[in-house]
């Protein structure tokens, strides 16, 4: 049943789409022009109402109700689904009158479109995540209800403007533990570790702070930063005695440690382990550097490398790289060294 409802509404977005644009009488004095614009507003017919007050704003700039039309068709084409216009009504209104005693209207639409500009069609029927989309869009209006609050701290509409800066920036703070957990599953540790942080640096009193202590909490982990990882496990536990990662008092990780080993080496439970394992501190990016480093070394002509004073090449790692496969067991020597 929610998809014919979906198509149906498609089918009539797509017919008001394609539907000829209204013709504003000509003859209509500016009284009438406004009148007939605030009919359409009382009966919702916001496509109609923008069309009057665009024709009332283009014949009579320097009329009555030029003001109030430019502010009524930034609401007009804000009801109509049109962010881009309202906001540009908006910041054309803001900028023609910063002394107006209705600016702070301006201020708050335009944060309101923003703020619903995420709302789409489908996020109206569909149960969608706002925390897990683009957040370009919150930003902007939690930026824009900040300005609202900044310069007309006294207006009318800064209470619900606040409110709603709020809840921006829960969904914001929410957004970047989002980001961090999916850098944790992807082992880059450092970026989730960053995010965290930010989290609890910046988004302080709103419910994300406790994930972000826990994210630093579990990328130092991985990274064996031990000190840091204790002090955020400390500040955790001090905090949010209740988050979820807690349990019995133990840290338990979001994320399970990724398997890096290849299939061989699973395959035989680590017989043959064709990659030996990374210490601490050290990374195949660094291992691949190195060995590009001794291969471009071991490519030098000997007659470029430094001899000694008969005239021989001095190759004093190659010695005691000799001198250590001196120790090695015949066992060794018949498995190629796989078993070493």
């Amino acid at each position: 049943m929610q998809v014919k409802h979906l198509l149906l509404i498609a089918i009539l977005a797509l017919t008001a789409a394609c539907s000829s644009k209204e013709v504003v009488d000509e003859n209509l004095s500016e009284a009438e022009l406004y009148q007939q614009a605030q009919t359409d507003l009382d009966n919702n017919s916001y496509t109609s109402a923008t069309a009057k007050l665009k024709a009332l704003e283009s014949r009579y700039p320097f009329g009555r109700y030029a003001d109030q039309a430019q502010l009524e068709l930034i609401y007009a084409n804000y009801k109509n689904a049109e962010p881009e216009a309202a906001k540009s009504a908006a910041e054309r209104f803001i900028r023609l009158h910063p002394q107006h005693p209705n600016v702070d209207y301006a201020y708050y639409l335009k944060g309101l479109t923003s703020f619903d500009q995420d709302v789409g069609l489908l996020a109206r029927f569909l149960p969608l995540d706002m925390t897990k989309r683009d957040p370009g869009a919150a930003r902007d209006s939690y930026n824009e209800f900040a300005q609202l609050t900044s310069r007309y701290p006294n207006s009318r509409y800064a209470p619900d403007a606040k409110q709603r800066m709020i809840y921006l920036r829960n969904l914001l703070a929410a957004y970047e533990i989002h980001v961090a957990d999916y850098y944790l599953t992807r082992q880059a540790y450092v970026a989730a570790a960053n995010r965290g942080r930010y989290v609890v640096e910046n988004f302080q009193e709103t419910p994300s702070v406790g994930d972000g202590l826990a994210v630093m909490t579990e990328a130092y982990q991985r990274l064996h930063l031990d000190e840091l990882a204790a002090t955020s496990l400390e500040t955790l536990k001090l905090n949010y005695p209740n988050h979820p990662s807690l349990q019995d008092g133990q840290f338990v990780p979001s994320v399970a440690e990724a398997d890096n080993r290849s299939w061989l080496s699973k395959a035989t439970l680590g017989l043959i382990e064709s990659r030996p394992p990374l210490p601490p501190g050290e990374t195949r990016a660094n291992q691949d550097v190195q060995k590009q480093f001794q291969d471009a070394k071991d490519a030098i002509p000997n007659e470029l490398k430094p001899k000694d004073e008969n005239g021989d090449v001095i190759e004093e790692e190659r010695h005691e790289a000799e001198g250590n496969n001196e120790d090695r067991s015949w066992f060794s020597y018949m498995t190629f060294g796989v078993f070493d």
